[in-house]
């Protein structure tokens, strides 16, 4: 077998990735955020997203422990002061996360079934963008967390313009979330006609949003939406599966509202 046998995975991306190319028997631990595939949940869960249980994690004996972002930093260091293999990522938009998947594929040596599923959601992607083309851009504020204030990831900024909206931040999308972080004044400004909340780890708050927002054209018309940050905030296949079609959904209502 190819690669490495025994994968330890930080975030969720990497494992549903691994077993939509059917190479799931490599993983041995999870992140206890896991929920897709479903099955993945009774894999051994040995992290958080900031922290992760070391000693269990080493107990494990992985030859490849993956992780995503900058935030996963200290836990990286403490596996590989332990004598881990360690592979962090930090990719932020599409083509970076394609590149990063792309990686994975090959480690695993899966790369012609990567390029399959990868094509075929670059198809979903172009037509998504053909049919909205001709549409009235709709000005979307896309929410990551209430306190503070944190608008949309790069990649996330990037599907709303596929979905024929307009990420009313998009100049702050690139940058790392201690930039993204907006205030309720900006917001108010830019008149977002519809609001689509994912908060990282917790439900969105509808009162929170109703007290703070209550005079933006998305809140006096209804046009609230939310989406499970399962879905959208993965830097893997969820997006492409779910996540790209419930943005598409939420702009298309705003816009026929």
């Amino acid at each position: 077998m190819a690669g490495p046998e025994r994968i330890v995975c930080l975030t969720e991306e990497t494992t549903e990735w691994l077993y939509l190319l059917g190479e799931e028997r490599r993983i041995v631990g999870v992140s206890a955020y896991t929920v897709r595939p479903p099955e993945a949940r009774n894999k051994p869960r040995v992290s958080a997203f900031l922290t992760g249980n070391v000693k269990k994690i080493k107990s494990l004996k992985p030859d490849l422990v993956i992780g995503f972002s900058d935030i996963q930093s200290e836990l990286a260091a403490k596996l590989i002061k332990e004598g881990l293999n360690v592979l962090v990522t930090n990719q932020r938009s599409l083509s970076e996360i394609q590149a990063i998947l792309r990686l994975l594929a090959g480690i695993v040596g899966q790369s012609k079934k990567g390029e399959e599923l990868l094509n075929a959601w670059n198809k979903k992607l172009k037509r998504i963008r053909q049919r909205n083309l001709q549409k009235r851009k709709v000005r979307v504020f896309f929410q990551e967390w209430d306190e503070p204030i944190i608008s949309a990831i790069r990649w996330v900024s990037e599907l709303i313009e596929i979905c024929g909206g307009r990420n009313i931040f998009a100049n702050r999308s690139g940058a790392m979330a201690k930039d993204r972080i907006v205030s309720v004044e900006e917001v108010l400004k830019a008149r977002p006609e519809v609001i689509i909340g994912s908060w990282c780890g917790k439900a969105m708050d509808r009162q929170w949003l109703a007290t703070h927002l209550a005079s933006t054209p998305a809140i006096q018309a209804g046009q609230v939406y939310e989406i499970d940050s399962a879905e959208i905030l993965q830097p893997g296949p969820a997006l492409f599966i779910d996540g790209v079609d419930r943005l598409e959904q939420a702009i298309d209502a705003a816009r026929s509202h």
